[in-house]
């Protein structure tokens, strides 16, 4: 969430650059500053009663060893007085706390000065495309008949033990998933990410520091007996690694790369968006995560968008490169990336990764801070990306490599699969 005293010294400009997100911040500035400035002062008014309380300990000791009992006495009701004060300051004040945080959740992230201005995602802009031509055999079909000709996936088995969008993955699709799985965490490890494997399961306050929670509580699936969520990305177990955590400046930056299942509640989609492995309740990924100094964010991010553009052009997959417009952009995120890989037996474009910076959005939730040269304590600025999302590469691959003899493995997956060829 955003910084107080950042709204206190650039106020105006937050305000104007939030608006390329259709958010109008004014009247929420308003409130939370009106509500800190009460909260501060609160603050003094207790800070100078506690400093009181602490002298007259002092004083009340002393009047006791010098036999002065009497105005000892009287001092020590004083200072009952006193405390009674200091307990309904500190009650105000946990409350204004309270009160300034319900305000500042509401708030999205500022987004990046790049960020162009749009209101969905139409207005993407397109910034790069991979120059990977296809030609496809006549009659090609989508993914959801090939999973069925070749017996890979089962969506109807899924069906039937669980609900829409858990599906079955059989024998050497099964195979071909795990392929990709191991591959991706491959690539990632080999430019120094560190692999976790995280909890699937996450508290609230986890939820909270990489901001799920509250935005997106309708999503994410609830255990509520254990008051605990399902995760909707490793992004969330991973980046809660390091929640309340202060790092050295030499630490930085620290890379980490995890595959978990994911879970998501996907609703108000229908029709063509739905088929197959199109939109999921449960899917894989491996995600990359990255903590890192603040003036060496965006270089990092670019280094990030370079990594996944990367493995997609080891796969042979056709993608473009969008950058999300104020419209789209996700609520914690400062600037995105979108991948989309071309999908050919449904001739159209799927997203396998979002590349985010978040600044330090989420490290102020988390309290995640390192301290610099000068043993100043600053907010780390948090970034993630998929690398990658498994079920539209699988879609797109087993599309995009049919031929009249079967479906194709890419040379890079093949030693992972143990073969050449879906037939």
């Amino acid at each position: 969430m955003l910084q107080i005293s950042e709204i206190r010294k650039k106020k105006n400009e937050i305000i104007k650059k939030l608006q390329i997100r259709d958010f109008d911040a004014s009247t929420f500035f308003d409130e939370l500053l009106n509500k800190d400035n009460n909260r501060r002062k609160t603050q003094k008014e207790l800070d100078g009663l506690l400093k009181k309380i602490n002298q007259f300990s002092k004083q009340i000791g002393e009047l006791y060893n010098t036999g002065k009992v009497d105005k000892a006495n009287i001092l020590k009701i004083e200072c009952t007085t006193i405390k009674k004060r200091v307990k309904i300051l500190q009650d105000e004040y946990a409350k204004a706390e309270k009160n300034i945080q319900d305000i500042l959740v509401q708030i999205p992230n500022v987004p990046h000065k790049s960020v162009p201005k749009g209101n969905c995602e139409t207005d993407n802009k397109v910034i790069r495309k991979s120059e990977k031509k296809l030609k496809l055999i006549d009659n090609a079909k989508p993914h959801w008949e090939l999973a069925n000709n070749y017996n890979l996936i089962d969506f109807e088995l899924g069906n039937k033990i669980t609900g829409s969008g858990f599906p079955v993955y059989i024998d050497k699709g099964a195979k071909l998933q795990r392929a990709l799985i191991s591959y991706f965490l491959d690539k990632n490890t080999e430019v120094g990410y560190t692999e976790y494997i995280p909890p699937n399961l996450v508290n609230e306050a986890s939820g909270f520091g990489t901001g799920q929670l509250p935005d997106k509580e309708g999503q994410m699936y609830y255990v509520s007996e254990d008051n605990l969520y399902l995760i909707p990305t490793a992004e969330v177990p991973v980046t809660n690694l390091f929640r309340d955590v202060i790092l050295q400046k030499n630490d930085l930056p620290i890379k980490c790369t995890a595959y978990t299942p994911c879970f998501r509640r996907e609703a108000g989609s229908y029709g063509k968006d739905v088929r197959g492995l199109n939109r999921l309740h449960q899917f894989d990924k491996v995600e990359i995560v990255q903590i890192q100094s603040p003036e060496n964010s965006y270089d990092t991010l670019e280094n990030m968008v370079s990594h996944v553009a990367n493995i997609l052009d080891n796969l042979n997959l056709p993608y473009r490169i969008t950058q999300l417009c104020g419209g789209d952009l996700g609520f914690t995120s400062s600037l995105t990336y979108d991948f989309e890989v071309y999908s050919a037996g449904q001739d159209k474009w799927l997203e396998v990764s979002s590349v985010s910076n978040f600044e330090s959005y989420q490290a102020n939730r988390l309290k995640l801070r390192f301290k610099d040269q000068n043993g100043k304590i600053n907010l780390c600025h948090t970034l993630n990306g998929s690398a990658l999302a498994l079920p539209r590469i699988f879609a797109a691959l087993i599309e995009n490599n049919q031929t009249k003899k079967g479906i194709t493995i890419p040379k890079v997956l093949q030693s992972y699969t143990g073969f050449e060829l879906l037939n």
